[in-house]
Protein backbone atom coordinates (compact mmCIF):
# COMPACT_ATOMS: atom_id res chain seq x y z
CA UNK A 1 0.00 0.00 0.00
CA UNK A 2 1.15 3.29 -1.41
CA UNK A 3 2.30 5.72 1.68
CA UNK A 4 1.58 9.19 1.28
CA UNK A 5 1.84 12.63 2.95
CA UNK A 6 -1.17 14.30 4.58
CA UNK A 7 -2.19 17.81 4.24
CA UNK A 8 -4.99 19.15 6.61
CA UNK A 9 -7.82 20.61 4.57
CA UNK A 10 -9.92 23.29 6.70
CA UNK A 11 -13.14 23.81 5.85
CA UNK A 12 -15.31 27.10 6.66
CA UNK A 13 -18.72 26.96 5.99
CA UNK A 14 -21.32 24.04 5.74
CA UNK A 15 -23.65 25.30 4.24
CA UNK A 16 -25.37 23.88 0.50
CA UNK A 17 -22.17 23.88 -1.22
CA UNK A 18 -19.52 23.56 1.95
CA UNK A 19 -21.52 20.27 3.37
CA UNK A 20 -21.26 18.90 -0.31
CA UNK A 21 -17.52 19.56 -0.33
CA UNK A 22 -17.13 17.74 3.10
CA UNK A 23 -18.56 14.75 1.99
CA UNK A 24 -16.53 14.37 -0.96
CA UNK A 25 -13.82 15.07 0.46
CA UNK A 26 -14.14 12.17 2.63
CA UNK A 27 -16.31 10.02 0.11
CA UNK A 28 -12.87 9.66 -2.47
CA UNK A 29 -9.88 10.39 0.22
CA UNK A 30 -8.20 7.05 -1.89
CA UNK A 31 -9.11 8.28 -5.14
CA UNK A 32 -7.87 12.13 -4.09
CA UNK A 33 -4.71 10.71 -2.36
CA UNK A 34 -3.81 9.10 -6.17
CA UNK A 35 -4.81 12.19 -7.70
CA UNK A 36 -2.76 14.58 -5.68
CA UNK A 37 0.15 12.60 -4.27
CA UNK A 38 -0.95 13.13 -0.88
CA UNK A 39 -3.40 12.49 1.66
CA UNK A 40 -6.59 15.51 2.11
CA UNK A 41 -7.29 15.28 5.80
CA UNK A 42 -10.22 17.08 6.39
CA UNK A 43 -9.04 18.00 9.85
CA UNK A 44 -12.68 20.15 10.94
CA UNK A 45 -15.14 22.35 10.20
CA UNK A 46 -15.70 25.80 11.56
CA UNK A 47 -19.59 26.85 11.74
CA UNK A 48 -21.39 29.42 13.58
CA UNK A 49 -23.85 26.77 14.93
CA UNK A 50 -22.59 22.96 15.70
CA UNK A 51 -25.83 21.51 16.01
CA UNK A 52 -27.50 22.43 13.15
CA UNK A 53 -29.48 20.43 10.52
CA UNK A 54 -27.04 20.04 7.09
CA UNK A 55 -27.73 19.09 4.11
CA UNK A 56 -25.56 16.33 4.14
CA UNK A 57 -24.75 14.27 6.87
CA UNK A 58 -21.32 14.52 8.45
CA UNK A 59 -19.46 13.13 11.72
CA UNK A 60 -20.12 15.73 14.43
CA UNK A 61 -16.50 15.64 15.81
CA UNK A 62 -15.52 17.25 12.79
CA UNK A 63 -17.48 20.59 13.64
CA UNK A 64 -16.38 23.25 15.58
CA UNK A 65 -17.31 27.15 16.20
CA UNK A 66 -12.91 28.42 16.64
CA UNK A 67 -12.65 28.96 12.62
CA UNK A 68 -8.67 30.79 13.52
CA UNK A 69 -7.68 28.00 15.46
CA UNK A 70 -8.62 25.60 12.94
CA UNK A 71 -7.17 28.22 10.43
CA UNK A 72 -3.77 28.18 12.03
CA UNK A 73 -3.38 24.47 12.06
CA UNK A 74 -4.19 24.22 8.17
CA UNK A 75 -2.04 23.66 4.87
CA UNK A 76 -5.47 24.46 2.65
CA UNK A 77 -8.49 26.24 3.53
CA UNK A 78 -11.50 26.44 1.88
CA UNK A 79 -13.62 29.31 2.52
CA UNK A 80 -17.58 28.83 1.78
CA UNK A 81 -19.30 31.12 4.40
CA UNK A 82 -19.93 34.36 2.07
CA UNK A 83 -20.41 37.77 3.22
CA UNK A 84 -16.99 40.25 3.57
CA UNK A 85 -16.40 39.72 7.19
CA UNK A 86 -15.43 37.49 8.49
CA UNK A 87 -14.62 35.75 5.87
CA UNK A 88 -11.68 38.35 5.07
CA UNK A 89 -10.40 38.27 8.11
CA UNK A 90 -10.49 34.51 7.39
CA UNK A 91 -8.79 34.71 4.43
CA UNK A 92 -6.12 37.32 5.75
CA UNK A 93 -5.42 34.57 8.58
CA UNK A 94 -5.02 31.63 6.31
CA UNK A 95 -3.01 33.40 4.03
CA UNK A 96 -0.38 34.69 6.60
CA UNK A 97 0.19 31.64 8.07
CA UNK A 98 1.22 30.08 4.62
CA UNK A 99 -2.02 28.46 3.89
CA UNK A 100 -3.45 28.14 0.42
CA UNK A 101 -7.39 29.39 0.06
CA UNK A 102 -10.03 28.10 -2.09
CA UNK A 103 -12.89 30.68 -2.16
CA UNK A 104 -16.21 30.86 -4.07
CA UNK A 105 -16.85 34.33 -2.12
CA UNK A 106 -17.50 36.37 -5.30
CA UNK A 107 -18.34 39.35 -3.22
CA UNK A 108 -15.08 39.48 -1.11
CA UNK A 109 -13.32 39.33 -4.31
CA UNK A 110 -15.10 41.77 -5.86
CA UNK A 111 -14.09 44.15 -3.05
CA UNK A 112 -10.92 43.17 -1.14
CA UNK A 113 -9.45 41.23 -4.34
CA UNK A 114 -6.51 43.00 -4.75
CA UNK A 115 -5.61 43.07 -1.12
CA UNK A 116 -5.80 39.34 -0.64
CA UNK A 117 -3.54 38.83 -3.70
CA UNK A 118 -1.20 40.72 -3.02
CA UNK A 119 -1.00 39.07 0.51
CA UNK A 120 -0.88 35.78 -0.95
CA UNK A 121 2.02 36.86 -3.37
CA UNK A 122 3.99 38.48 -0.22
CA UNK A 123 3.91 34.90 1.49
CA UNK A 124 4.27 33.01 -1.11
CA UNK A 125 0.37 31.32 -1.12
CA UNK A 126 -2.10 30.95 -3.54
CA UNK A 127 -5.73 32.27 -3.62
CA UNK A 128 -7.92 30.20 -5.67
CA UNK A 129 -11.46 30.87 -6.65
CA UNK A 130 -13.02 29.02 -9.69
CA UNK A 131 -16.55 28.52 -7.87
CA UNK A 132 -16.61 32.50 -7.70
CA UNK A 133 -17.69 32.64 -10.98
CA UNK A 134 -20.19 30.36 -13.14
CA UNK A 135 -20.85 27.61 -10.43
CA UNK A 136 -19.43 24.33 -12.21
CA UNK A 137 -18.21 25.93 -15.02
CA UNK A 138 -14.34 26.06 -15.70
CA UNK A 139 -13.82 29.59 -16.68
CA UNK A 140 -11.50 31.40 -13.76
CA UNK A 141 -8.19 28.71 -14.97
CA UNK A 142 -8.84 29.12 -18.79
CA UNK A 143 -8.88 32.74 -18.56
CA UNK A 144 -5.66 32.63 -15.99
CA UNK A 145 -4.01 29.82 -17.75
CA UNK A 146 -4.89 29.05 -20.77
CA UNK A 147 -5.58 31.88 -22.47
CA UNK A 148 -2.72 33.53 -20.75
CA UNK A 149 -0.75 34.23 -24.12
CA UNK A 150 -3.58 34.95 -26.09
CA UNK A 151 -5.34 38.74 -26.10
CA UNK A 152 -8.72 38.28 -25.35
CA UNK A 153 -11.16 40.91 -26.61
CA UNK A 154 -14.52 40.88 -25.48
CA UNK A 155 -16.26 38.41 -22.82
CA UNK A 156 -20.29 38.07 -22.78
CA UNK A 157 -21.54 36.11 -19.88
CA UNK A 158 -24.59 34.59 -18.82
CA UNK A 159 -23.60 34.43 -15.07
CA UNK A 160 -26.78 34.42 -13.02
CA UNK A 161 -28.95 31.69 -13.19
CA UNK A 162 -31.97 33.57 -11.38
CA UNK A 163 -32.46 35.83 -13.96
CA UNK A 164 -31.45 33.73 -17.16
CA UNK A 165 -34.50 31.52 -15.62
CA UNK A 166 -36.55 34.16 -15.23
CA UNK A 167 -35.74 35.73 -18.70
CA UNK A 168 -35.97 32.12 -20.19
CA UNK A 169 -39.63 31.95 -18.96
CA UNK A 170 -41.15 34.83 -20.12
CA UNK A 171 -39.60 34.21 -23.63
CA UNK A 172 -40.75 30.36 -23.86
CA UNK A 173 -44.02 29.96 -21.38
CA UNK A 174 -45.24 33.79 -22.26
CA UNK A 175 -45.29 34.46 -18.49
CA UNK A 176 -45.02 38.31 -17.31
CA UNK A 177 -42.34 38.92 -15.17
CA UNK A 178 -43.57 38.90 -11.83
CA UNK A 179 -45.06 35.42 -12.22
CA UNK A 180 -41.42 34.26 -14.04
CA UNK A 181 -39.64 35.11 -10.89
CA UNK A 182 -42.73 33.39 -8.57
CA UNK A 183 -41.92 30.34 -10.37
CA UNK A 184 -38.28 30.81 -10.11
CA UNK A 185 -39.13 31.28 -5.91
CA UNK A 186 -41.15 28.61 -6.26
CA UNK A 187 -38.43 26.12 -7.36
CA UNK A 188 -35.84 27.39 -5.23
CA UNK A 189 -33.80 29.12 -7.85
CA UNK A 190 -34.73 32.81 -6.54
CA UNK A 191 -34.18 33.84 -2.55
CA UNK A 192 -36.23 35.00 -0.38
CA UNK A 193 -35.48 38.22 -1.34
CA UNK A 194 -34.05 38.53 -4.70
CA UNK A 195 -32.75 41.83 -5.51
CA UNK A 196 -29.10 41.12 -5.60
CA UNK A 197 -30.10 39.03 -8.56
CA UNK A 198 -32.69 40.47 -10.25
CA UNK A 199 -31.27 44.37 -9.74
CA UNK A 200 -27.93 42.87 -11.01
CA UNK A 201 -25.46 43.19 -8.55
CA UNK A 202 -24.72 39.42 -8.63
CA UNK A 203 -23.71 39.46 -12.47
CA UNK A 204 -21.71 42.74 -11.64
CA UNK A 205 -19.47 41.22 -8.96
CA UNK A 206 -18.87 38.22 -11.24
CA UNK A 207 -18.18 40.75 -14.52
CA UNK A 208 -15.31 42.84 -12.12
CA UNK A 209 -14.05 39.03 -11.64
CA UNK A 210 -13.59 38.47 -15.03
CA UNK A 211 -12.46 41.43 -17.06
CA UNK A 212 -9.89 41.87 -13.86
CA UNK A 213 -8.40 38.21 -15.17
CA UNK A 214 -9.28 38.51 -18.95
CA UNK A 215 -7.73 42.10 -19.21
CA UNK A 216 -4.98 41.60 -16.17
CA UNK A 217 -6.38 44.99 -14.92
CA UNK A 218 -7.83 45.93 -12.04
CA UNK A 219 -11.12 46.49 -12.39
CA UNK A 220 -13.58 47.59 -9.11
CA UNK A 221 -16.84 46.41 -9.09
CA UNK A 222 -17.75 50.36 -8.36
CA UNK A 223 -16.54 50.47 -12.23
CA UNK A 224 -19.18 48.34 -13.20
CA UNK A 225 -22.37 49.54 -14.96
CA UNK A 226 -25.27 47.89 -13.34
CA UNK A 227 -29.25 47.29 -15.07
CA UNK A 228 -31.39 44.68 -13.65
CA UNK A 229 -34.14 43.18 -15.26
CA UNK A 230 -36.94 44.12 -13.12
CA UNK A 231 -38.05 46.81 -15.93
CA UNK A 232 -38.20 44.07 -18.67
CA UNK A 233 -41.66 43.27 -19.64
CA UNK A 234 -43.84 40.65 -21.53
CA UNK A 235 -44.22 43.15 -24.22
CA UNK A 236 -40.52 43.36 -24.47
CA UNK A 237 -39.82 39.76 -24.87
CA UNK A 238 -42.33 39.30 -27.39
CA UNK A 239 -41.20 42.56 -29.67
CA UNK A 240 -38.17 41.10 -29.25
CA UNK A 241 -38.95 37.61 -30.28
CA UNK A 242 -40.24 38.99 -33.55
CA UNK A 243 -37.84 40.56 -34.27
CA UNK A 244 -35.28 37.89 -34.33
CA UNK A 245 -33.39 38.45 -30.45
CA UNK A 246 -33.93 37.44 -27.08
CA UNK A 247 -33.40 38.88 -24.11
CA UNK A 248 -30.72 38.12 -21.81
CA UNK A 249 -29.35 39.54 -18.56
CA UNK A 250 -25.40 40.23 -19.97
CA UNK A 251 -21.96 40.29 -18.18
CA UNK A 252 -20.30 42.63 -21.17
CA UNK A 253 -16.33 43.62 -20.64
CA UNK A 254 -14.18 44.35 -23.24
CA UNK A 255 -11.71 46.27 -24.67
CA UNK A 256 -12.08 49.91 -26.55
CA UNK A 257 -10.58 52.57 -27.51
CA UNK A 258 -11.69 56.05 -26.11
CA UNK A 259 -13.17 57.88 -29.13
CA UNK A 260 -11.70 61.41 -28.00
CA UNK A 261 -8.52 60.33 -26.77
CA UNK A 262 -7.91 56.93 -29.05
CA UNK A 263 -6.77 55.30 -25.63
CA UNK A 264 -7.38 51.48 -24.87
CA UNK A 265 -9.18 51.32 -22.45
CA UNK A 266 -11.45 48.40 -20.68
CA UNK A 267 -15.46 48.16 -20.06
CA UNK A 268 -16.88 45.82 -18.04
CA UNK A 269 -21.42 46.19 -17.44
CA UNK A 270 -24.41 44.38 -16.44
CA UNK A 271 -27.52 45.20 -18.25
CA UNK A 272 -30.41 43.33 -20.17
CA UNK A 273 -29.57 42.79 -23.83
CA UNK A 274 -30.97 41.47 -27.13
CA UNK A 275 -29.15 38.47 -28.61
CA UNK A 276 -29.50 37.35 -32.01
CA UNK A 277 -31.66 34.08 -31.54
CA UNK A 278 -28.39 32.91 -33.79
CA UNK A 279 -25.80 33.52 -31.33
CA UNK A 280 -24.80 30.65 -29.07
CA UNK A 281 -26.20 32.42 -26.17
CA UNK A 282 -29.82 32.48 -26.97
CA UNK A 283 -29.46 28.91 -26.34
CA UNK A 284 -29.05 29.14 -22.83
CA UNK A 285 -31.89 28.15 -21.14
CA UNK A 286 -32.95 27.45 -17.36
CA UNK A 287 -30.80 28.65 -14.97
CA UNK A 288 -28.12 27.81 -16.83
CA UNK A 289 -24.76 29.71 -16.89
CA UNK A 290 -22.52 30.46 -20.06
CA UNK A 291 -19.71 32.99 -20.80
CA UNK A 292 -18.53 33.54 -24.39
CA UNK A 293 -15.07 34.44 -24.85
CA UNK A 294 -13.87 36.14 -27.93
CA UNK A 295 -9.92 35.90 -28.47
CA UNK A 296 -7.38 37.37 -31.01
CA UNK A 297 -5.79 33.44 -31.65
CA UNK A 298 -8.45 31.27 -30.34
CA UNK A 299 -11.20 32.89 -31.87
CA UNK A 300 -14.65 32.33 -30.01
CA UNK A 301 -15.05 30.28 -26.79
CA UNK A 302 -17.95 29.24 -24.85
CA UNK A 303 -18.28 27.90 -21.78
CA UNK A 304 -21.67 26.50 -20.35
CA UNK A 305 -23.06 24.75 -17.76
CA UNK A 306 -25.08 24.68 -14.27
CA UNK A 307 -24.61 28.10 -12.68
CA UNK A 308 -24.92 27.42 -9.38
CA UNK A 309 -26.03 24.34 -7.23
CA UNK A 310 -24.52 22.93 -4.38
CA UNK A 311 -23.37 19.85 -5.39
CA UNK A 312 -22.18 21.26 -8.89
CA UNK A 313 -20.37 24.69 -7.20
CA UNK A 314 -18.40 22.04 -4.93
CA UNK A 315 -17.16 20.15 -8.42
CA UNK A 316 -15.35 23.67 -8.98
CA UNK A 317 -14.08 23.70 -5.52
CA UNK A 318 -13.03 20.19 -5.55
CA UNK A 319 -10.92 21.21 -8.39
CA UNK A 320 -9.32 23.94 -6.72
CA UNK A 321 -8.63 21.89 -3.36
CA UNK A 322 -6.57 19.36 -6.24
CA UNK A 323 -4.54 22.46 -7.47
CA UNK A 324 -3.92 23.76 -4.28
CA UNK A 325 -2.44 19.95 -3.05
CA UNK A 326 -0.41 18.75 -6.08
CA UNK A 327 0.88 22.55 -5.31
CA UNK A 328 2.26 21.55 -2.22
CA UNK A 329 3.16 18.58 -2.91
CA UNK A 330 5.66 19.84 -5.71
CA UNK A 331 6.44 22.86 -4.13
CA UNK A 332 7.41 26.27 -5.30
CA UNK A 333 5.59 29.54 -4.83
CA UNK A 334 1.69 30.39 -6.34
CA UNK A 335 1.59 32.06 -9.26
CA UNK A 336 0.46 35.58 -8.27
CA UNK A 337 -2.38 37.32 -10.37
CA UNK A 338 -1.21 38.97 -13.78
CA UNK A 339 -1.90 43.04 -13.11
CA UNK A 340 0.31 44.18 -15.84
CA UNK A 341 -1.53 45.60 -18.37
CA UNK A 342 -3.06 48.47 -15.66
CA UNK A 343 -5.01 49.72 -18.62
CA UNK A 344 -7.67 52.41 -17.59
CA UNK A 345 -11.30 51.53 -16.83
CA UNK A 346 -13.43 53.97 -18.95
CA UNK A 347 -16.98 54.75 -18.31
CA UNK A 348 -20.27 53.89 -19.68
CA UNK A 349 -21.03 56.60 -21.83
CA UNK A 350 -17.55 55.42 -23.79
CA UNK A 351 -18.80 52.54 -25.62
CA UNK A 352 -20.44 51.79 -28.74
CA UNK A 353 -23.53 49.67 -29.18
CA UNK A 354 -26.65 49.40 -31.18
CA UNK A 355 -30.08 50.39 -29.64
CA UNK A 356 -33.18 49.16 -30.07
CA UNK A 357 -36.08 51.69 -28.88
CA UNK A 358 -39.95 51.48 -28.42
CA UNK A 359 -42.19 54.65 -28.08
CA UNK A 360 -45.35 55.65 -28.05
CA UNK A 361 -46.50 58.28 -30.06
CA UNK A 362 -49.03 60.34 -31.34
CA UNK A 363 -50.45 59.43 -34.68
CA UNK A 364 -50.69 62.26 -37.05
CA UNK A 365 -48.49 63.26 -39.91
CA UNK A 366 -44.89 65.07 -39.35
CA UNK A 367 -44.27 62.64 -36.69
CA UNK A 368 -42.30 59.99 -37.67
CA UNK A 369 -39.86 63.03 -39.25
CA UNK A 370 -39.52 64.65 -36.11
CA UNK A 371 -38.53 61.98 -34.54
CA UNK A 372 -36.19 60.79 -37.27
CA UNK A 373 -34.91 64.75 -36.97
CA UNK A 374 -33.77 63.84 -32.84
CA UNK A 375 -31.60 60.97 -33.84
CA UNK A 376 -29.81 62.40 -36.38
CA UNK A 377 -29.31 65.52 -34.54
CA UNK A 378 -27.51 63.60 -32.24
CA UNK A 379 -25.43 61.78 -34.73
CA UNK A 380 -27.65 58.48 -34.03
CA UNK A 381 -27.92 56.35 -37.64
CA UNK A 382 -31.59 55.00 -37.86
CA UNK A 383 -31.41 51.20 -39.09
CA UNK A 384 -35.22 50.68 -39.51
CA UNK A 385 -38.29 51.42 -38.09
CA UNK A 386 -41.38 49.43 -37.11
CA UNK A 387 -44.96 50.76 -36.68
CA UNK A 388 -47.96 49.62 -35.28
CA UNK A 389 -51.29 51.56 -34.33
CA UNK A 390 -54.26 49.82 -32.09
CA UNK A 391 -56.94 47.75 -34.27
CA UNK A 392 -59.78 50.36 -33.52
CA UNK A 393 -57.34 53.50 -33.87
CA UNK A 394 -59.03 54.98 -31.11
CA UNK A 395 -56.76 56.37 -28.96
CA UNK A 396 -54.76 58.39 -31.67
CA UNK A 397 -51.10 56.72 -30.77
CA UNK A 398 -49.28 54.40 -32.78
CA UNK A 399 -46.26 52.33 -31.47
CA UNK A 400 -42.93 52.91 -32.83
CA UNK A 401 -39.53 50.49 -32.66
CA UNK A 402 -36.55 51.91 -33.67
CA UNK A 403 -33.50 49.99 -34.17
CA UNK A 404 -30.17 52.26 -34.68
CA UNK A 405 -26.87 51.70 -36.27
CA UNK A 406 -23.77 51.30 -33.92
CA UNK A 407 -22.82 54.69 -31.82
CA UNK A 408 -21.64 55.92 -28.95
CA UNK A 409 -23.38 54.84 -25.22
CA UNK A 410 -23.05 58.86 -25.08
CA UNK A 411 -25.05 59.69 -28.33
CA UNK A 412 -27.60 57.13 -27.69
CA UNK A 413 -28.23 57.97 -24.22
CA UNK A 414 -28.79 61.80 -24.89
CA UNK A 415 -31.50 60.52 -28.08
CA UNK A 416 -33.12 58.92 -25.61
CA UNK A 417 -33.22 61.73 -23.04
CA UNK A 418 -34.32 64.50 -25.88
CA UNK A 419 -37.02 61.75 -27.11
CA UNK A 420 -38.81 61.49 -23.86
CA UNK A 421 -39.05 65.31 -23.83
CA UNK A 422 -40.30 65.50 -26.85
CA UNK A 423 -44.40 66.67 -27.70
CA UNK A 424 -45.01 63.80 -30.21
CA UNK A 425 -43.81 61.34 -27.67
CA UNK A 426 -46.08 59.78 -24.95
CA UNK A 427 -43.63 57.74 -23.48
CA UNK A 428 -40.85 55.74 -23.99
CA UNK A 429 -41.79 52.30 -23.47
CA UNK A 430 -38.33 50.36 -23.49
CA UNK A 431 -34.83 50.84 -24.15
CA UNK A 432 -32.73 47.95 -25.01
CA UNK A 433 -29.12 47.73 -26.46
CA UNK A 434 -28.51 44.91 -29.17
CA UNK A 435 -25.15 42.81 -28.27
CA UNK A 436 -22.92 39.85 -29.66
CA UNK A 437 -23.27 41.20 -33.39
Amino acid sequence: MIEYRTLRVALLGAGSVGSRVASLLLEHGDELAARVGARLHLSGIAVRDTAAVRDVALPQELFTTDARELIVGADIVVELIGGIEPAREYIALALASGADVITGNKALLATHGPELFDLAEQVGAQLYYEAAVGGAIPIIRPLRDSLAGDRVDRILGIVNGTTNFILDRMDVAGEDFDDALATATALGYAEADPTGDIEGFDAAQKAGILASLAFHTTVPVTAVHREGITGITAADVESARKAGYVVKLLAICERIVDADTGVEGVSARVHPALVSRQHPLAAVHGANNAVFIEAQAAGSLMFYGAGAGGVETASAVLGDVVSAARRHVVGGPGVAESTSANLPVLGMDRITTRYRVTLQVLDRPGVLAQIAGVFSGHGVSVEQVEQSVPEDGSDGTATLVIGTHRASEADLSATVATLAASEPVQSVQSVLRIEGE
